[in-house]
């Protein structure tokens, strides 16, 4: 396979659009015969009416069916443990890892030390986008499962040549001992988790803002996209927060960059990316928002092709100031396709409730039930705030913003102190009751 070097890396995130075109089509047939093997991928080609041979330019890649988790879920299932998903024999491979299981059973993914390189190449456009170096510390403040994001990170890391420090097996309190003694500049974790340490280190008496640390990176979530949410992490680390966007099955395919102009750099020296109407399927225009699709190019070990990550992006080829002409996606993920609630006839995204949530630096912690009352959808804010501020004015200031900006009425009940989970992989603050 054609494999991407450093210099190619240089010259090509700075290439004419063109010149990336003709890249990712010498990446697509050079990864192709890889699969010969794959059982499931022979399968959709064959079911198409296609063979590997017919798809030599990006063009013909629209000829292919896309390929849903649930199609992979069920792959797994009918062929337990891994699919017929594998392109080489199981001694080709080093690393096993799984999905988080949020939207179902969780699915396992295999990484050749091929794919893992890709893998790394990825990381180190992510920390380097962020202005990370050799000279940083990276504090990654995960648990260390079987999740590939947190593995991935701490390699990623190394892989620039930083020094990093897991933070599995600590509680909270622990973390922030451990930044503070070992002196990190770099937390990576989401942003959800970044928020909750900072408010464990008002409890305790940690200032923050007083240690080392000079960038956050975040995934998991659109939070580090969303305006407040990265001004609530930047003001109480005293730190630049920054965004990335991956998924298991694909790789760390975003990131954000010194520019941090509110749009994430597509890495399309590795994935090839289209944009669709969810229901239609058909490909939409710059800039309209869709569903973005992701073929992987390195990870020939277990790839995906016309993969549907119901992400919702706006996508655009405008010149970034960083100088890089790879293409963004407008405020990162602004949400995911199953994940819209429509209530009394408006459509919410979460990134837009929690852009309204997070205004108001008295919250602390909220979730959300949705819910019917007479007949109609309600959409009740459960609030934690800090006890400095009366909550009535709190409810009223919750209830103007969502008026305003959402033009929807919602509930707001006051909970206790510390009664509210807290969440150190991805938050699940939707609920929805069933009466």
């Amino acid at each position: 396979m054609t494999t991407p070097t450093v210099a190619n890396y240089l010259e090509l995130q700075n290439a004419s659009r063109a010149r990336l075109r003709e890249w990712q089509a010498q990446r697509l047939r050079a990864l192709l015969p890889e699969l010969k093997a794959n059982q499931f991928y022979q399968d959709k080609f064959r079911a198409a009416g296609l063979t590997m041979n017919d798809v030599r330019s990006l063009a013909d890649l629209a000829t292919l069916p896309f390929t849903t988790k649930s199609e992979l879920a069920a792959e797994q299932a009918a062929h337990p443990p891994y699919g017929r998903l594998l392109s080489y024999p199981l001694s080709h491979y080093r690393y096993l890892h799984q999905t988080s299981g949020t939207t179902g059973r969780p699915l396992r993914w295999l990484d050749t030390a091929d794919d893992w390189a890709t893998f790394m190449r990825c990381w180190a456009q992510v920390y380097q986008g962020a202005g990370v170096t050799a000279d940083d510390l990276v504090f990654c403040a995960f648990s260390f499962g079987p999740y590939v994001s947190h593995w991935s990170g701490i390699d990623g890391a190394r892989h620039i040549g930083a020094l990093t420090l897991s933070g599995g097996g600590m509680h909270s309190e622990q973390r922030l001992q451990a930044i503070i003694d070992n002196r990190c500049t770099v937390l990576v974790c989401t942003p959800t988790y970044a928020l909750h340490l900072a408010e464990v280190a008002a409890e305790k008496g940690y200032d923050l803002r007083a240690s080392d640390i000079r960038v956050t990176i975040h995934a998991g979530e659109p939070g580090a996209s969303v305006p407040n949410v990265k001004r609530r992490i930047e003001d109480a680390w005293g730190a630049r927060c920054f965004d990335h966007a991956g998924a298991t099955e694909v790789g760390a395919w975003g990131f954000d960059c010194q520019a941090e102009d509110g749009a994430i750099h597509l890495n399309e020296l590795e994935f090839i990316f289209e944009v669709i109407d969810p229901k239609t399927c058909a490909a939409v225009g710059e800039g309209a928002r869709g569903e973005l699709v992701v073929t992987t190019l390195g990870r020939a070990g277990m790839p995906v092709l016309r993969y549907r990550t119901g992400d919702l992006v706006e996508m655009t080829t405008d010149p970034c100031e960083c100088g890089r002409s790879l293409a963004r996606i407008k405020g990162g993920v602004l949400g995911r396709a199953d994940d819209m609630l429509t209530v009394r006839g408006v459509n919410l995204y979460p990134a837009a409730i929690d852009n309204l949530i997070r205004a108001i630096p008295a919250i602390t912690e909220y979730e959300v039930e949705i819910r019917r009352v007479a007949e109609m959808d309600d959409l009740l804010l459960k609030i934690e705030t800090d006890e400095e501020q009366a909550f009535p004015e709190i409810e009223q200031a919750i209830l103007a913003a969502f008026r305003a900006k959402l033009n929807i009425r919602v509930s707001v009940a006051q909970a206790e102190r510390g009664s509210l989970p807290r969440y150190e992989f991805k938050a699940r603050r939707y609920k929805r009751v069933v009466d």
